[in-house]
């Protein structure tokens, strides 16, 4: 059997320098924030380029938090891919604002800066581009008609550490950048951890007061906040594993080469790169008009794979409400019934990804 991922293997790499750092956190008594998270918050934002970074409870706090320091609330829109993880729908509703779906590039997913000035409404406030599946989105287009229309731009890069546009890392080019450290991430934690990183140091602030109920110092609290902190532990935690990133990217590269020439003739549509992006492969996303059968044949051959996402946000129960019908967004319909992530990760040996394109079925198209 091969495994989509193995969280395990990526701790045993790193057992003694991860446990080591545990202990370290667990001796010094300091549990909340402290000296542990600022050393990660400063080497993050060193890493990704960006003036500043706030360490987070989870990724989905770092969207809430990010559009809640920008002040969009009830009445507001945001900009919204109508292909992706339902989280970041999730946080523009918990900030009482109105997602605006748009349909992504039929050929990179991510959302097409080209369908984006048909939505703007004198109500859009942020637009909110997903860096999917560690691939960036086209991010010039997306900032020039948000200077155009004096709006904002907050980055879902939860998928996307390390990844650049134009050969500059992703972290810094619009106003908030919000990251997650789930453990499945290129960069992830033993536990939920998020963060946002900014050029901005008044949005930083912001974050900083928001995520430790609204206060800069104790009892003396200055806005409406919340306890959306990175713990410690999971600080350190990361601390090990960010000096390895670029290393395991490098990793998740090869495969991603050994996938592409292995699988052209296979009749998949297999990821398409543009010349400005450099992705880091947090998943490699092959399609097929039969990809349920394609999943069970790989099943019964040892062969795990998910699929991201099968149910578009616009069709969850959850967002009934917005009255949505269900044949709108029909290229995020259609990704949702054709897309297969095959496995991927920094210890996956290069001879199982052989193992992989081995048991694919030709001709499934």
């Amino acid at each position: 059997m091969i495994p989509f991922l193995d969280l395990g293997l990526s701790y045993r790499a790193l057992k003694s320098e991860i446990d080591q750092a545990v202990h370290r956190v667990l001796d010094s008594g300091w549990y909340i924030l402290g000296p542990e998270v600022e050393a990660f918050e400063a080497e993050w934002a060193e890493w990704c380029g960006a003036g500043h970074a706030v360490g987070l409870a989870n990724g989905l706090d770092a969207l809430i938090l990010a559009l809640r320091a920008l002040d969009v609330g009830p009445g507001d829109e945001v900009i919204v891919p109508s292909n992706t993880y339902i989280a970041t729908w999730l946080a523009v509703t918990a900030v009482g604002a109105r997602p605006v779906p748009v349909e992504p590039d039929p050929a990179t997913y991510n959302i097409d800066p080209a369908r984006i000035a048909a939505a703007i409404t004198p109500a859009t406030k942020v637009l909110l581009p997903v860096h999917l599946y560690g691939q960036p989105a086209d991010l010039d287009p997306i900032l020039a008609l948000a200077r155009e229309h004096g709006l904002f731009v907050v980055e879902d890069a939860a998928q996307a550490h390390g990844a650049r546009y134009k050969g500059r890392r992703i972290g810094g080019h619009g106003d908030v950048v919000c990251w997650s450290f789930y453990p499945g991430k290129n960069l992830g934690a033993l536990g939920d951890g998020g963060a946002v990183t900014t050029n901005r140091a008044d949005l930083a602030d912001r974050i900083r007061m928001l995520r430790n109920y609204g206060s800069r110092q104790k009892y003396v609290n200055e806005m409406l906040g919340v306890n959306s902190r990175l713990d410690p532990v999971q600080a350190a935690v990361l601390r090990v594993k960010l000096p390895h990133l670029e290393e395991w990217t490098g990793h998740r590269r090869a495969i991603a080469a050994a996938y592409d020439a292995g699988l052209r003739n296979h009749g998949l549509v297999l990821p398409h790169v543009p010349d400005w992006a450099d992705p880091v492969w947090h998943l490699y996303v092959v399609r097929s008009g039969w990809r349920d059968g394609l999943q069970a044949q790989l099943t019964e051959r040892g062969i795990g794979t998910l699929i991201h996402y099968p149910i578009p946000p616009h069709m969850q129960e959850a967002y009934a409400g917005l009255r949505f019908q269900a044949e709108a967004f029909p290229l995020a319909r259609q990704l949702a019934a054709e897309v297969l992530s095959l496995p991927m990760g920094p210890q996956l040996p290069l001879a199982d990804a052989g193992r992989v394109i081995a048991a694919m079925p030709r001709a499934v198209a």
